[in-house]
């Protein structure tokens, strides 16, 4: 690839962005046609505020850019967007009440005398979907039905325009599964080899590594650093990233499980969730892997109460040595409340909103979930709330001017910490995590996994979904896969591979296991009782 053009795409020159304080200062790049710029840093960096500049979305307090050579000053994201400048944005823009192909084509509808013609609709929106592996999607589909990794992709779809010069991908692998990702990189060559110009925002390394031509590492608002991607060593980007020597997740050591918290038993939802057989240990990390739309995210719902069954039943023991539940939830929880009050708490895969008060602070989401812990007979003690809210932000170096700061105004990763906060707050039994370190950068996230780690010590349960096989394969000790609603295989640490994982969760017959997924290799599959984990740990 020719990076050596006379004219790049795009060119910034000393950019600042200022607020109540300096975000962004003194940030000068160049970016050259087909080729995929990596910008990467820690939470709070400026990453996300340059990325919107460039599209139009937040206007520079200094700085200037050219596009093509010519000045470029968009006044708006719509602006960004007719002189192809596009950016798929962390957090989602669609329109949760229109249809996927209406979302697709919201600017430009087919239409005859001002009457929609919905055939050309979803001839084209089936066209885009299929360009990254999307065909299965009902183009008249409501956005809202999707879950958020399929609304993903419908967004990374709305942007992959033919007009498109430069794109930014701002997080964009964070909801997706393997298969997903690969669509993605696939796209990506290929706008690449038509001269797109691409900025790729990221803190899977792994990823930089593999799609980037250059990296660009901001830290504190400045640029440190740009360099050619090849040969650069991960341990030297993050101590460029965050100033300081981070430590990897090397994975746990299996350990002995505790006696159950929670268990369900058939617990289901329509066709979302089909009969699941689930138990929680404490002292134990389980994971639960699939693909886009295989049910996890709505298993994670129905153990929190967020949705309800239709059948089965959960039950709550006191994790000592009985084998009696203290409590069963015949259909699951009335309620999110119900199952916070018996010690469960979530954190949700959809911070924006489903897990985040945006115009309240930093304190008020911190400490949202245990009112009870800093109120006496009614009245909320303000001093012991700013106590417990700053020893949460430093535990978790959440970046913010102070506890007041709303957290509409931190960057995604942070926003991510914050909920994280609530429920070390309120110290739960068990907690569901979905897609915990979505948006959290390296450094952050060796934080969440060290303070994940002092929770199983303590003895909680702890049920983590995630996209990304190696941080289930470094944290759990038993992997669940979700196929088509159903829990088709259970995995023991030492007996999973990424393949065995993978070939689980492209399973396509209801209760069928991988077939790398013996008794000898980790599986827990009945022949008894197929589509069910057969465990040895039922109470």
């Amino acid at each position: 690839m020719d990076t050596g053009l006379a004219v790049p795409v795009l060119s910034l020159s000393a950019l600042g962005k200022d607020y109540a304080a300096p975000v962004l200062d003194n940030v000068s790049l160049v970016l050259n046609a087909g080729e995929v710029l990596a910008l990467t840093g820690e939470n709070g960096a400026g990453k996300s505020t340059l990325s919107k500049i460039v599209c139009g979305l937040v206007q520079p307090t200094r700085g200037q850019m050219l596009l093509d050579g010519a000045a470029f000053q968009p006044a708006s994201r719509r602006d960004a967007e007719r002189l192809g400048v596009r950016m798929v944005m962390q957090e989602l823009g669609l329109v949760t009440t229109l249809s996927v192909a209406e979302n697709l084509l919201l600017d430009r509808l087919p239409n005859r005398t001002g009457w929609i013609r919905r055939g050309k609709l979803h001839e084209l929106a089936a066209r885009q979907l299929a360009k990254i592996g999307m065909q299965n999607i009902d183009p008249a589909t409501p956005v809202a039905r999707l879950g958020i990794g399929q609304q993903q992709m419908v967004e990374i779809a709305r942007n992959l325009q033919d007009d498109t010069r430069v794109l930014v991908l701002d997080e964009p692998t964070a909801m997706l599964t393997p298969r997903e990702t690969s669509h993605l990189f696939e796209q990506i060559e290929l706008l690449k080899a038509r001269g797109v110009a691409i900025v790729y925002v990221s803190h899977r390394l792994e990823e930089l590594q593999r799609i980037a031509d250059r990296v660009a590492v901001l830290r504190d608002g400045r640029l440190v650093d740009v360099r050619a991607m090849a040969g650069v060593r991960e341990a030297e980007l993050v101590q460029r990233m965050v100033g300081r020597a981070v430590h990897e997740h090397e994975g746990r050591d299996r350990r002995v499980a505790g006696p159950v918290l929670l268990s369900a038993r058939g617990i289901g939802r329509a066709e979302a969730v089909k009969d699941v057989d689930i138990d929680l240990h404490a002292g134990e990390v389980m994971g639960l892997a699939g693909l886009v739309g295989s049910g996890r995210t709505e298993l994670v719902r129905l153990l929190f109460g967020a949705d309800r069954a239709d059948r089965g039943e959960i039950l709550l023991y006191d994790g000592i040595a009985s084998t009696q539940p203290v409590l069963r939830a015949r259909k699951g929880w009335r309620s999110p409340m119900q199952a916070i009050r018996a010690g469960i708490g979530l954190v949700t895969e959809d911070r924006k909103s489903q897990g985040l008060l945006l115009t309240q602070s930093i304190r008020v989401n911190a400490t949202l979930s245990d009112l009870g812990a800093i109120s006496h007979a009614g009245w909320l003690q303000r001093a012991k709330e700013r106590g417990i809210a700053r020893r949460l932000v430093e535990l978790l170096r959440i970046r913010s001017r102070s506890i007041e700061q709303p957290v509409a105004t931190l960057s995604g990763g942070n926003q991510q910490k914050v909920v994280f906060a609530r429920w070390l707050h309120r110290e739960c039994k068990v907690l569901l995590l979905d897609e915990p370190t979505r948006g959290v950068d390296v450094g952050a996230r060796a934080d969440l996994y060290a303070e994940l780690d002092r929770m199983t010590d303590a003895g909680k349960a702890l049920l983590m979904v995630s996209s990304d096989l190696r941080e289930l394969m470094a944290m759990c000790d038993r992997i669940g896969v979700m196929s088509a609603g159903r829990l088709v295989a259970v995995f023991e640490r030492g007996h999973w591979s990424e393949q065995s994982l993978l070939a689980a969760a492209f399973s396509d017959a209801a209760g069928r296991a991988a077939t790398s997924a013996t008794p000898t290799t980790g599986s827990a599959i009945s022949d008894s009782n197929p589509g069910q984990p057969a465990t040895a740990d039922t109470p």
